[in-house]
């Protein structure tokens, strides 16, 4: 009995002692009183933050101007008639001013800013503000469409917060990465999320972007030009898009990319197109099976190496399928020249490429394209030999007998005004213009002649 009596009071003291113990627990966390705990920098002061404090004071809100002419005045309201009138009489007289916002990053102590160049197309004027309040105007340095980069440099001899380029290089599918902009003009706005996707292709209205980054950090119209960055707080990439399509997607070009164009716009004022000397046509079922190849094959048919280019010094030969330009995949002929465009002068690139069955690497140096390229280009794929005229566009001098120009009834002496959207207004437009129908099968060409103006779409031979 003894021994029972021992038993039930170890029990009751052991149960007392474990109340006890949940009770202490309890009002540790119930208490309002300051712990060690609440003073762990990990608590708040996250890789986040830390970003932000460091980076953010670089970024700056971008506005800008643009002189248009038009818009929404109507003395008589909405009548179509004398909406007509007003246009077409007066609208033209009145220039009016818009604005866009969008962000950008300085990145040397020059004070050089890394923006889109869409953020700053066609602006009059350009302002930059930055979070301590300071705002200046900035200039534009160069732009490249094809990469949708530019460069600015502000106005100031002012000390100013900038951050280098980081490297996009080994970026991994899943890494945190912050996003700091100016989204809807609320500046200095810090999102955070992870590398959703490599190698993107987004497509536009008149272009194709490849190789973009996809990101789930919130990016929203005005954070156009603002940086992506790690969790160490480097410049990986610059925003530059919103998915129309879906909530949650956004789209950045990586900062090697960006960089090899920054470095061409500070150096030249804009980044040449570049050539490899290659020719193509799609590689269709047809030429698969003509070729031997398996049903599932994608890439494009080198029909021509150019003389002395740098294809040719590399022993790429008619008859070659390309199938990856610097890593990526080609899908057909269009899909490489659309690459191309990203590339700059200089850059060394390697072709994967199938002959006779067999798989080969030729590793060729960009160049830029010489001027007896365009000229041959329009010759060949449109069949038009073209001088300036007086007054802007180009005169047609010759009509190449069996072309799609001389199929459609082009002349000599018409006016070519306009080539797939791009008004001829100068020897780059025109180059660009003729760098563009590589890998096309038709070209939109706007013609002047005997005071009138015709939309016609030729063949490409």
């Amino acid at each position: 009995m003894p021994s029972d009596r021992n038993e039930a009071s170890r029990r009751r003291a052991r149960l007392t002692r474990e109340m006890l113990t949940h009770a202490a627990i309890a009002l540790a966390l119930l208490a309002p009183t300051r712990s060690a705990d609440a003073d762990d920098p990990f608590l708040r002061h996250t890789i986040t933050v830390k970003v932000a404090k460091d980076v953010g004071p670089a970024v700056v809100n971008i506005t800008t101007e643009r002189d248009v002419r038009g818009g929404g005045l109507r003395p008589f309201g909405r009548d179509p008639f004398f909406d007509s009138f007003f246009r077409d009489f007066f609208e033209p007289r009145l220039p009016r001013k818009t604005q866009s916002l969008g962000s950008g990053v300085v990145i040397d102590p020059e004070g050089h800013i890394l923006t889109n160049e869409h953020v700053v197309a066609r602006a009059s004027r350009i302002r930059i503000a930055f979070a301590d309040g300071r705002e200046f105007d900035a200039e534009l340095v160069g732009a490249d469409p094809n990469n949708d980069v530019a460069v600015l440099k502000a106005k100031s001899d002012e000390k100013l917060p900038w951050i280098p380029l980081g490297s996009s290089e080994d970026l991994m599918v899943g890494e945190p990465v912050i996003a700091i902009g100016n989204p809807f003009g609320l500046s200095s706005t810090v999102t955070t999320g992870v590398i959703s996707a490599l190698d993107r292709s987004i497509r536009t209205e008149n272009l194709t972007y490849h190789g973009f980054l996809q990101t789930d950090a919130s990016i929203n119209p005005g954070n156009s030009g603002g940086p992506l960055l790690n969790a160490h707080g480097s410049l990986i990439a610059i925003n530059t898009a919103v998915y129309q399509g879906g909530q949650g997607i956004g789209f950045a070009i990586p900062i090697d990319t960006a960089g090899r164009v920054v470095r061409e716009l500070i150096e030249e004022g804009e980044v040449s197109p570049v050539w490899l000397g290659i020719e193509f046509q799609d590689l269709t079922p047809d030429l698969i099976r003509a070729l031997d190849l398996p049903a599932s094959s994608a890439g494009a048919l080198v029909n021509q190496v150019r003389a002395g280019s740098p294809a040719a010094r590399a022993d790429v030969r008619r008859g070659d399928v390309v199938t990856k330009l610097a890593g990526r995949p080609i899908r057909n002929a269009r899909s490489f020249f659309e690459m191309l465009d990203a590339m700059v002068e200089g850059q060394e690139l390697e072709l994967r490429l199938l002959r006779a069955g067999a798989e080969r690497r030729a590793s060729l140096t960009a160049e830029e394209v010489p001027k007896a390229v365009i000229d041959a280009l329009v010759r060949e794929r449109i069949g038009l030999e073209l001088q300036p005229a007086v007054g802007g566009g180009y005169a047609v001098v010759e009509v190449r007998p069996g072309s799609g120009a001389e199929r459609i009834g082009l002349e000599a002496g018409d006016l070519i005004l306009g080539i797939n959207g791009r008004a001829l207004e100068d020897g780059n437009a025109l180059r660009s213009a003729a760098l563009d129908l590589r890998g096309r099968s038709r070209a939109r060409i706007v013609v002047a002649r005997g005071g009138g103006r015709y939309h016609v779409t030729v063949p490409l031979l």
